[in-house]
C-alpha cells in the first residue's frame, strides 16, 4: 500500500512538472519576445526622436541665414566626444560624406553600405526588422561583428530640410544584444524559480489533502470495522437465538403447555378457511387494510384479525413488531444487513427486505440478546 502511494506521489509529481515547465516554458518565450519588442521599440523611438530634433534644429538655422560652415561647427561641438555606448547622432551628405561625427576621425570618410543597415527614409525600422537585424548578425552573419572600427548601425535616417544633409541615428547592436540576453536570462530565472515554487507547493497542498483524506478513511475504515463487527455480532445472536427458540418449542411440546399464546392463526386462502402454525411463519404484513401472512415455504394467507391483535396474541419471544407494516419471525430472518444512518435492513429467507428505523433498532438488538 505505502509503495503504491509512494509511486502514485511520484506519478502525479512527473505530471504537474511537465505541465507547469510546457506551459511556463511557452509563457516565458511569449513574454520575451513582448518584452523584447517593447524595448526594441523604445529604442527606435528615442532614435527617432533625436534624429528629428536634430534635423528641425538644423532646418531652423538654415533657415534663419546662419551659415553653413558655422552650423556645421556648431553641430559637431556638440557631438564631438559624447558616449557611443549606447548610440549617438550623425550627419552626412547625399554622397554618403560624413560630416559631423563623435569621433572627428570619421569626418570625410566615405560610409560602407555593407556595414550599415540603412533603410529609405520612406521607410522606417521597426522593432520586427531591428529583432531579424540582431537574430542575423548572429544566425545568417549578414552584418560583421563589431570592431574598433564599427561598433554601431545606422537605425534610422531623417533629412534636413533645404540641405542635401541627412542625420542618421547610430544604435550599438552589440550593446543591444547584451541587455537582451540580459533580459531573457532574467526571465529564464524568474520560469525556473516560478516552476520549482509551484511544484514544491502543489506536492506540499498534494501531501497536505492526502494525509487529509488518508486520515478521513482510516476514520472510515474503523468505524466500518466496527460497524461490520457489530453486524457479525448481531448474526451471531441471530443465529443462538434461533436455536434458544427451537429448544423452546420443544419444551413446550414435550412439557403441553397450555398458556394463552396461539399456536395456530386461522387465515383465509381464497375461498378455503385454514389454520396454519405459528411455528410455520416467516413474517405478517399489512398493505392497504389486508393483513397477510407469509409462511417459510413461500404460501400467503390473509386474515381478518389486525397486526396489532396478532402482535399481542403472539409468543413476542418468537415474533418481534420491526415497524408499522411488518412482524418478524426469528425463523424467518436470513441475514442483518447495516441500512442507512443507524438503520438496519433484515433479510428474510423469501428475499424480502424489511427495513427496522434507528429507533427500532436498538430494541431489535435487544430482542436478539434476550
Amino acid at each position: 500500500m505505502l509503495l503504491k502511494k509512494d509511486k502514485l506521489y511520484l506519478i502525479t509529481l512527473l505530471a504537474i512538472s511537465l505541465i507547469v515547465f510546457v506551459i511556463g516554458y511557452l509563457n516565458m518565450n511569449y513574454l520575451i519576445k513582448v518584452s523584447t519588442r517593447k524595448f526594441l521599440d523604445i529604442q527606435i523611438e528615442s532614435s527617432q526622436r533625436e534624429a528629428k530634433e536634430f534635423s528641425n534644429l538644423v532646418s531652423y538655422q538654415i533657415e534663419n541665414g546662419i551659415d553653413r560652415d558655422i552650423i556645421i561647427t556648431n553641430i559637431q561641438k556638440s557631438i564631438e566626444g559624447t558616449n557611443i555606448e549606447s548610440g549617438f547622432i550623425c550627419m552626412f551628405d547625399w554622397s554618403g560624406i560624413e560630416i559631423c561625427h563623435p569621433d572627428p576621425q570619421k569626418i570625410g570618410k566615405q560610409i560602407n553600405p555593407n556595414e550599415s543597415f540603412v533603410r529609405p527614409l520612406d521607410n522606417s525600422i521597426d522593432s520586427e526588422d531591428f529583432y531579424q537585424l540582431l537574430k542575423d548578425k548572429k544566425q545568417l552573419g549578414g552584418l560583421r561583428e563589431f570592431n574598433n572600427n564599427r561598433n554601431s548601425e545606422i537605425i534610422y535616417l531623417y533629412p534636413v530640410k533645404n540641405s542635401d544633409w541627412i542625420i542618421a541615428a547610430h544604435a550599438n547592436i552589440d550593446k543591444i544584444d547584451k541587455e537582451i540576453k540580459k533580459l531573457k536570462l532574467t526571465f529564464l530565472l524568474v520560469y525556473l524559480l516560478t516552476c520549482v515554487s509551484i511544484i514544491l507547493l502543489s506536492v506540499i497542498i498534494l501531501r497536505y489533502i492526502s494525509n487529509y483524506y488518508e486520515k478521513e478513511l482510516e476514520l472510515k475504515n474503523q468505524l466500518l470495522m466496527g460497524e461490520v463487527s457489530t453486524l457479525k455480532k448481531l448474526n451471531s445472536n441471530l443465529t443462538n437465538y434461533k436455536n434458544k427458540i427451537n429448544d423452546k418449542i420443544d419444551n413446550e411440546r414435550e412439557n403441553d403447555d397450555t398458556s394463552k399464546i396461539k399456536k395456530r392463526i386461522l387465515t383465509y386462502s381464497k375461498n378455503k378457511l385454514l389454520s396454519i402454525k405459528v411455528e410455520q411463519i416467516a413474517y405478517i404484513n399489512t398493505e392497504h387494510a389486508i393483513t397477510t401472512i407469509t409462511c417459510l415455504d413461500g404460501k400467503k394467507y390473509t386474515t381478518n384479525t389486525s397486526l396489532d391483535e396478532l402482535y399481542n396474541s403472539l409468543d413476542q419471544s418468537i415474533f418481534f413488531r420491526a415497524n408499522r407494516q411488518y412482524i418478524l419471525s426469528v425463523k424467518g430472518i436470513d441475514e442483518i444487513l447495516k441500512y442507512g444512518n443507524n438503520q438496519l435492513k433484515i433479510k428474510t429467507k423469501l428475499d424480502t427486505s424489511i427495513i427496522i428505523s434507528k429507533n427500532k433498532a436498538a430494541e431489535f438488538k435487544k430482542w436478539l440478546n434476550s
